[in-house]
């Protein structure tokens, strides 16, 4: 009796191991993907800065250039 409670408590456990596993597998993958989307987010508001006083800085450059 005790042999056949294991059995089928340990198939259980098995099952519940594989959920799990399963599981955490999908959060690693949302974890990449909201690092992705942070990632590209950042590159966004960089290439927006870069537009917006992309003259400036090239200005800038060129001014301290010339008095080097």
């Amino acid at each position: 009796m005790a042999s056949a409670f294991q059995a089928a408590g340990g198939h259980e456990m098995d099952l519940i191991r594989k959920l799990y596993v399963k599981a955490d597998g999908f959060a690693r993958g949302q974890t990449m993907a909201e690092y992705a989307l942070i990632v590209a987010a950042i590159a966004v508001v960089v290439y927006a800065g870069y537009q917006t006083t992309g003259n400036t800085i090239s200005t800038l450059v060129v001014n301290v250039d010339g008095k080097l």
